[in-house]
């Protein structure tokens, strides 16, 4: 665990469920940071979750921007955007959500503040914050001779469940939501993904991609968050001259990731460093990818 002379300030921007079961409580419960503010688009969800954590409620961004050292979100890309460049622009740190942006511009531009302003930033790839995962990923990088992967990365969260109602990942599917995680653990997995092969999206939202990475590895992804499957699918795979190995799962949960992450967070900032494995860069790789694959996908039809 870090430890820190003085706990940072962070303010929470949404209020929805991913805040409530994991960015609230992860950061009033650090020994590092302090849940100090919440501003949500509902004032009334806002408060809901700031006061059980003595938090303020801000009733804009910018209050919030104006009372703390570090911003966490847990909102649309679209939203999250604009208020990161802000809050970058005035010096404070980031912990963003993926994607980090809605499209390639805003990512870039979000990019260029932070390094700019010489912020820390980190985005919430959940998996990648596992102790087992990053175990894994080097175990890979040590042996070498992958040549291919895939995953499969399938569940019913836009049917039922406390997802199920949010605009947004209606709106961009799983390619924006779960994509990412997918995205970012081959990429970690078999060397830096340079070209969408192939990309295709079903009428009912079933995602096909394939990959070519860096050093010559191929890989396919499919992704859908709407079928009916209880549990769901998560399962990340490669294959080479050494066998084939399933990347491993211990049950790290997405709270203890949360810790994790924050651990690392707080080391950045206290430290000054700011280069990280999930960096800002890391969060517009992915940006990049997502938009190649979507603009291959609507070429194909």
């Amino acid at each position: 665990m870090v430890a820190v002379d003085e706990q940072l300030r962070v303010g929470l921007v949404g209020a929805g469920p991913w805040a409530r079961s994991v960015h609230a409580p992860g950061l009033a419960d650090h020994p590092g940071t302090r849940l100090a503010a919440v501003w949500a688009r509902r004032p009334e969800a806002a408060a809901e979750l700031a006061l059980p954590h003595g938090a303020a409620v801000a009733e804009t961004p910018e209050e919030l921007l104006s009372s703390v050292d570090a911003v966490a979100f847990a909102v649309p890309p679209a939203i999250q955007a604009d208020i990161a460049i802000e809050a970058a622009r005035r010096g404070k740190h980031v912990i963003l959500e993926k994607p980090v942006a809605s499209t390639v511009d805003e990512a870039e531009r979000l990019a260029r503040t932070v390094d700019e302003a010489g912020v820390a930033s980190l985005v919430m790839l959940t998996r990648r914050f596992a102790p087992e995962t990053e175990e894994h990923l080097a175990h890979l990088r040590e042996t070498g001779g992958w040549t291919g992967g895939n995953v499969r990365w399938l569940n019913g969260a836009l049917l039922e469940g406390p997802y199920s109602r949010s605009p947004w990942r209606h709106e961009r599917g799983p390619l924006d939501d779960i994509g990412p995680h997918a995205i970012d653990l081959l990429d970690a997995a078999l060397g830096r993904i340079t070209d969408v092969i192939a990309a295709h999206r079903s009428d009912t939202g079933l995602w096909h991609l394939v990959f070519g990475h860096e050093g010559g590895a191929t890989s396919s992804v499919s992704l859908s968050m709407a079928l009916p499957l209880n549990p769901g699918v998560s399962e990340v795979s490669v294959y080479g001259e050494h066998g084939y190995r399933v990347l491993a799962d211990r049950g790290t949960d997405a709270q203890q990731c949360y810790t994790n992450l924050l651990d690392d967070f707080v080391a950045l900032v206290d430290s000054g460093a700011r280069a990280h494995r999930c960096d800002v860069h890391r969060g517009l790789h992915l940006q990049r990818v997502i938009d190649q694959a979507r603009r291959k996908a609507e070429a194909a039809r």
